[in-house]
């Protein structure tokens, strides 16, 4: 029991203070959010990508290999001839393809933007561009992918997201308390605006679009929240069966917290650190996949130890000051 109660944070006796650090988290991204949907032509919450708005894909032949770096060049040239975020890939080349070309090509250049015509300037830009970095590519296909594409994957993400949730809410609620999952749920919510919002504000200020990869993101984010937090759960439960009648319920949720700070904050570092390892040296078209990844794991660190454990004290005062309540009421 001693050691129980040596402590290096305090959840309960600073739960005013987790709360107002929570709201200073999330209100500016709710605002960037809200602010996007009213100007946004599409009313989304943050700037969207050709994944979800439709675009161009032109796909250029090349004689010669190309790499990563390569590509953060002609990324980099595309954007200074006014292509908004293109992606690019590096794609294998098959039978088929060599059949259709004029050249012996050895990899294909995939560039993916916004609706561009066949016959426009854009394509003409382009494909000068590339001839300056390149030898002589050789445009073999342009294909368009339409809104209508766009808004059913858009579609199909919400769904995924939602189904998660509901599948993480009826565990919780069969494995804890209700209670407990409610303030899981809450905390989930918490991680996924304040990443939404982050990248609200991105999208606002520097023109960062989402894609089909940040809903990877989000969802991942989601498990790894939930995780961190059954583990805490975990440990309160248990100490509550044995000091439930030695220690009040605010002492015990600070000893189950602190209990598992070491294993929380070091499962997050070594991730994160293999994450910002992949933002700094990885490829130019995973940056903000990997972005949300750092942003959702270091939120989720947080809310798990201080947002859903605060939540649970509340809870239970609540609680407390009820039965106080009818009580009174009865013994009147």
């Amino acid at each position: 029991m001693f050691a129980l109660k040596k402590h290096i944070v305090h959840i309960v006796k600073y739960r005013i203070l987790w709360i107002v650090l929570s709201a200073l988290l999330l209100i500016p991204g709710i605002v960037a959010m809200v602010y996007s949907s009213v100007t946004y032509p599409n009313h989304a919450p943050m700037k969207v990508g050709i994944d979800y708005t439709g675009g161009t894909i032109l796909q250029y032949g090349l004689k010669q290999n190309i790499s990563s770096n390569d590509l953060t060049i002609t990324r980099s040239n595309l954007e200074k001839i006014g292509i908004e975020n293109p992606y690019l890939q590096i794609l294998n080349v098959n039978s088929a393809q060599q059949e259709g070309t004029q050249n012996n090509i050895s990899s294909i250049i995939s560039i993916r933007t916004k609706f561009i015509g066949e016959s426009s300037d854009d394509v003409k830009n382009i494909t000068e561009t590339l001839n300056k970095q390149y030898d002589n590519p050789e445009l073999i296909q342009v294909s368009s992918v339409g809104p209508t594409m766009g808004k059913e994957l858009f579609k199909n993400s919400f769904i995924a997201v939602a189904l998660a949730f509901l599948g993480i809410c009826i565990y919780l609620s069969l494995r804890f308390k209700f209670d407990y999952a409610i303030a899981a749920i809450l905390g989930i919510f918490h991680d996924v605006i304040f990443v939404c919002g982050v990248f609200s504000i991105l999208g606002l200020f520097y023109n960062v679009q989402i894609d089909g990869l940040f809903i990877t993101a989000i969802l991942t984010v989601i498990g790894f929240s939930v995780h961190d937090t059954i583990v805490v759960f975990d440990r309160i439960r248990e100490n509550l069966r044995y000091y439930s009648k030695k220690m009040s319920f605010g002492e015990i949720i600070d000893a189950s917290v602190n209990q598992t700070l070491a294993r929380s904050i070091n499962t997050s570092l070594t991730t994160l650190i293999t994450l910002l390892a992949l933002y700094f040296f990885g490829g130019v078209t995973t940056k903000d996949f990997v972005l949300a990844m750092i942003l959702g794991i270091a939120i989720g660190t947080y809310s798990s130890i201080f947002f859903c454990s605060m939540l649970i004290d509340f809870w239970n005062d609540k609680k407390n000051s009820n039965k106080i309540r009818v009580k009174e009421t009865l013994s009147v």
